[in-house]
Order: C-alpha cells, then structure tokens, then sequence
C-alpha cells in the first residue's frame, strides 16, 4: 500500500496514473466496535425492513407499477407532490444538520459504501486471502470473487424487495428466472454493479464518484466535528530510538499506522482532506501506539479545526440554529399534511377538444373535467354538486354517482348549463364540491369557457 501520495493527487493512482489498489490494515479499538455493532445493525434492519409492516404495508416499499411510495404507514402517490417536497426538504435538512454538527459521520458510519465495504466484504477478503493483499495466489483471488458474487446476489435480492414487496420476491425466488425476467435481470444487474464497486471500484466511489465529499466545503465550518491531528503536541516528528531518550521532540513517532489503516489511503496529519470519511480507524491505530510508547492518547482525535487552534467549541451557532428550524419546520408541516389528508385528490384537467355547445333554450352548456384519485385501501363513491356558480346555474352528469377502486383515479366529465349572460369575455367561474360517504369534502375552482358575447 501507498503511504507517500504526492501533492495533488489521488491516493488510488500512482504516479505514472495507473490504479493503486489498497489494502488498508485493520486497527482494533474502541471506534471500529462501536462502527461494528451500527454497521451490522443497519445490515439487519435493511434485511428486515420490506418484511416489516405497519398498517398493513411494508415498512418501506417503493412500487413503481402502482406508483407509490410506502414509508413507515405512509402512502405517496404522484399526487402528493406536495408532501413529496416536504419530504426531501426535511431528508435535506437533516443531512445538513447533522454534517455542521458531527462532519462526516453519515460517510464512516451509516452509509452502505462504508458499511458493506468496511464491515462485509473487506473482512472476507482479509480471511481468505489471509495478509497477501495483491500478492495472493490466483486460487485465492477467485475463490474471493466467487464468494463476493453469492453475497452480491443475495444483497441484489434484498433490494429488489424494496420494490416488490417481500411477499412477491419470496414467490419468485421459488419460480424459474424465466417467469419473471425483468425482475431476475434487476437482480443481475445491481449484483454485477455491486461486484464492480466492492471488487474493484471500492473507495474511488467515496472520493471521486460520490459528490457529498465535495460537499463538504460547503456543509462544515471550524466548529464541526472532524478527525484531526493535533500538530501542536505531534511536532515535530521522532522516529523511535533504541537508546534514550526513547521519544525526542513531538509525540508523533512517524510510525505512518495512520496512514496503513486508512480506507481511503490519506495521511490525517497533512490536515482536513475531502478524501476522509471520519471512520476513526486512524484514531484507533495512533491510540494503540501512544499506549505502547506511554504516551497519552489522543494525538489524533474527534475534535473541530477550532479546537486544534486552541479555541472552545460553540455548538449554537448560525448553522446549528438556521438547519434544525428549518427541518423542524417541514416536517411539522409535513406530519401535519399528512394527518388532515382526507385519501381523496381531486384537480380540474384541461378539455382536449370543445369546451361548450349552445343548448336549444339559448343556454351555454360547458364542458368540465374533473379528475379523482382514491388514495385510500377502499372503493369510495363520490357525488359532485355546484357550491357557487352564475345564478340559475345548473350542473348535468352522466351519472348520480361515481364509484372509484383502491388506489385509482378516474375522469369525470361535468356539464354546467350557464345562461349566455354568466360568461365574461367568454369564461364563467364556478366551484364544485366532491363529496364521498365518509362526508370527507373537496372543493375545486373551475373555469367555464363560453361564447364572447357575454357582458359584464
């Protein structure tokens, strides 16, 4: 593995360009359990979450046939645009939040690059190719690829039930690819793309491909939290001598185990880099050495730029005021969105052909179409009537009533017989309420096109 990476450029290159595949060490410690017990819980949880139901429903489900979204008993439709937004507002928000805080933490922690990589198939790989790293028999190598495709293909297969439900994947799991494949070619596909990234791609996803490295400029300030070395107490450098003193100058003795266990290939001690992930493998590697050289943990640490140059550490700041307000406020509106939806979406569409006819009492008979989205698990039945119209209005439909299925829209044609005189420069407004039997109410605007012959 590359410790020394020359200015400006990649830890994954060398210097003629070509790939620098890295074998980073693994530095037991504190930091790397505690990254163990969230990495595989969050495994577990993404393993059971399409199993789980609430209200009925998979706990997190995205159907793309019936265009809908479940999340935690909560339905989205295309129709709910809206609440949609509000989602992404409070998802943005909370990203934001949580980087000014705790930096990187989402990157070393919680993210399934990191956490598959780190935790599933690196560990894999270290057993069976034992220290060898590139050196390993080919033997070694394929036996490894063989065993990172099975697990590829059953991750692949977890994720197709986001999108199918877990009822239906454990159905075709029993069936032949045949009967089904467009489902067995995703599965192909997202386990290819996974043996592409954990068996070659690796960490060139974290720093070159993944745009919130970058990011990061924008998202942190001197306050928020980072893994850094502290120059101040580790310079200047001392290699470790066979005669005393043992230790001379700083408390950093060289010895580059930061650099060795890094996933990314960087040096912590050349300061605040973009390729750092925050995983505190560096943390725990310095600590075992400080510990065997007596000297005080620490040297490189979770602490804040601030911190290193001596100054206190503010957590009430712009960011950590502004982020959190708004996150509380678009999931306040969000929830309470959510709590008054009646299941019921109802707009006006535009006509496609012609809008009124004259009826032969000299009234204007115009056309309206009004669409209704059944957003709940039942059949609903809807009657439409005029709340507000041009006097003597009257509202004809083909039907007393309309009948829509669970999860279904339908189109209804409306005709409002106006007197000539209702229209203004050749519109008329009107409003019209849809009611269903749970005496839920939807009232929308509606413009009447007509003759210009109106007056005012």
């Amino acid at each position: 593995m590359t410790t020394n990476v020359p200015p400006g450029m990649l830890s994954t290159m060398h210097a003629d360009g070509s790939r620098n595949i890295l074998h980073p060490k693994l530095a037991h410690g504190r930091f790397l359990r505690r990254r163990q017990v969230v990495a595989y819980g969050l495994i577990i949880l993404f393993a059971l979450l399409p199993r789980i139901r609430i209200a009925g429903r998979p706990a997190l489900l995205i159907d793309l046939a019936a265009r809908e979204l479940s999340a935690f008993g909560t339905v989205f439709r295309p129709s709910d645009g809206f609440l949609l937004a509000l989602l992404g507002v409070a998802i943005v928000a909370a990203v934001f939040f949580v980087t000014a805080l705790f930096g990187r933490v989402w990157c070393g922690w919680g993210c399934p690059q990191s956490v598959y990589l780190e935790h599933v198939y690196r560990p894999i790989e270290r057993l069976i190719e034992g220290g060898r790293g590139r050196n390993a028999s080919r033997w070694r190598r394929v036996a490894k690829l063989v065993v990172f495709a099975a697990i590829s293909f059953g991750i692949a297969n977890v994720f197709l039930a986001y999108f199918v439900g877990s009822d239906q994947l454990e159905s075709w799991v029993t069936e032949s690819p045949l009967v089904h494949p467009a489902g067995f070619s995703l599965v192909v596909g997202v386990a290819a793309l996974m043996m592409f990234d954990f068996g070659w791609f690796r960490e060139q996803m974290c720093i070159v491909t993944c745009p919130y490295g970058r990011l990061q400029s924008v998202l942190l300030d001197r306050q928020s939290l980072i893994v850094g070395y502290d120059a101040a107490r580790g310079e200047p450098r001392a290699k470790l001598k066979k005669k005393l003193p043992i230790v001379s100058g700083g408390d950093c003795i060289d010895c580059s185990a930061c650099v060795t266990v890094c996933p990314t290939g960087i040096d912590i001690r050349d300061g605040l880099q973009m390729e750092c992930l925050g995983c505190a493998q560096c943390i725990d590697a310095c600590d075992s050495v400080m510990t065997k050289v007596h000297r005080k943990p620490g040297l490189i640490r979770y602490t804040s730029q601030d911190e290193l140059s001596g100054k206190p550490r503010k957590l009430l700041r712009v960011r950590t005021v502004v982020y959190p307000a708004l996150l509380a406020f678009a999931a306040l509106w969000l929830g309470t969105s959510i709590a008054h939806r009646s299941g019921t979406e109802v707009w006006v569409e535009r006509n496609a052909g012609t809008s009124f006819t004259e009826l032969p009492d000299g009234r204007i008979a115009s056309l309206v179409r009004i669409k209704i989205e059944n957003e709940s698990d039942e059949v609903r039945t809807y009657k439409l009537e005029l709340v507000s119209a041009p006097a003597g209005a009257q509202l004809r439909s083909t039907l007393p009533e309309w009948q829509a299925q669970p999860r279904s829209s339908i189109d209804v044609p409306l005709f409002v017989d106006v007197a000539r005189s209702g229209f203004v420069h050749g519109e008329a407004r009107v409003r019209v309420a849809v009611r269903d039997g749970a005496a839920h109410v939807k009232v929308v605007n509606a413009t009447l096109f007509g003759p210009e012959s109106g007056t005012r």
